[in-house]
């Protein structure tokens, strides 16, 4: 414990006396979070339907029929009432319910405006706005065909409902992503070029030729980036909360949790990166292809169910994808910790592979 305490003391050090890099630690993040979210605004679909048919009348599967043969909703879900098809929407596997009443043929012959419900999944507000769109346009279509088959004067008119994110505000569900790309910044771009930057500045043999262990040179160099990684979190966690009005269900204590495996997780990824490098420019070149990749295999942009299969594959191996879906859960939707518990075991495998990886992979010279 003694020689990790010179370490770590000496780690801080070098980081105040950085003055650059001490300004980009802290202001970086402040000024993307600021900034992003206002302009980040990209939209995606994939609709999965579940359905409360009250009526099963003919005309109400038609509906269907045309909502499920255009390749944009599929059905995946048929429940006998709201409260089940609620608890499949909690679930995650469903983005849509669309609830059809009773007498909605009757209504339309009588030449009625039956009213359908909607409840559309806005936990990611760009597929939730999109999903709207896609409906109003083929329920337009539905309504032409009413018209001219059946000679209905009457529409059919819908209510929608934007669960989780009422509002459908995009500062709501990209501020939790922007947060994860803050922490993904500071636990591998950072920790990247640190081992780099020993060996570029010659005090990396000095340190080989010690008696320390590996693996407490390893946790000397990882530990600082930990604690900048939370005192980040929690600037963010304070602009999410006064500038944006955003704070997460119960308690900060699932978010600083999930947030310390990620950073145990990427940070020893960024070491793994670091120490195949022999320069800082490869490192930073290197981490930056690696962070541009799981960014944009995380759903934060574009849903993951709206890849391609072996896109959906890649995603399964990317530590940033558990992140961004676990923020958002704990933001948007009332979330316990048994909800989060399972991609806080994915992210622990994470973090057991990257750091093992991490120091069998730095080389010791005697």
């Amino acid at each position: 414990m003694k020689i990790l305490k010179h370490l770590l003391f000496k780690e801080f050090c070098q980081i105040l006396r950085n003055k650059i890099t001490l300004r980009i630690i802290i202001f970086m993040p402040m000024f993307q979070l600021l900034i992003l979210p206002f302009a980040l605004t990209f939209e995606q679909k994939d609709i999965s339907l579940s359905l409360i048919d009250n009526d099963r009348s003919s005309v109400s599967r038609q509906l269907i029929r045309k909502l499920t043969s255009n390749g944009y909703f599929h059905l995946n879900n048929e429940s006998s009432s709201y409260g089940r098809a609620m608890e499949v929407m909690d679930d995650g596997k469903v983005d849509l319910i669309l609830e059809i009443p009773s007498g909605f043929e009757n209504d339309l012959i009588r030449k009625q405006s039956p009213e359908i419900s909607l409840t559309i999944n806005a936990l990611n507000g760009m597929k939730g706005s999109i999903i709207m769109s896609y409906f109003e346009q083929i329920l337009q279509a539905f309504n032409r065909d009413l018209a001219e088959k059946y000679a209905y004067a009457a529409g059919i008119e819908m209510k929608p409902y934007y669960w989780y994110n009422d509002t459908m505000s995009y500062q709501r569900y990209m501020v939790p992503g922007i947060l994860v790309i803050l922490m993904s910044l500071i636990g591998g771009m950072l920790t990247s070029v640190n081992i780099v930057r020993e060996k570029e500045l010659g005090t990396i043999e000095q340190i080989n030729v010690t008696p320390v262990p590996k693996i407490l040179f390893i946790l000397g160099k990882l530990i600082p980036f930990w604690a900048i990684g939370m005192i980040i979190l929690t600037i963010g966690l304070l602009i999410a909360w006064v500038v944006y009005g955003l704070f997460p269900f119960y308690n900060y204590l699932n978010i600083y949790l999930f947030s310390f495996c990620y950073m145990l997780a990427f940070s020893g990824f960024g070491i793994i990166i670091s120490n195949y490098s022999d320069t800082q420019q490869q490192a930073i070149l290197s981490i930056f292809f690696f962070i541009m990749i799981f960014i944009l295999l995380a759903g934060l942009f574009t849903p993951i169910t709206g890849m391609p299969k072996w896109a959906q594959t890649l995603t399964l191996f990317n530590p940033i994808r558990y992140f961004v879906e676990s923020m958002r859960m704990m933001f948007l939707k009332e979330c316990h910790f048994t909800d989060l518990l399972p991609n806080i075991l994915k992210i622990f495998v994470f973090a057991i592979v990257f750091n093992g990886w991490a120091v069998l992979s730095y080389k010791k010279v005697h």
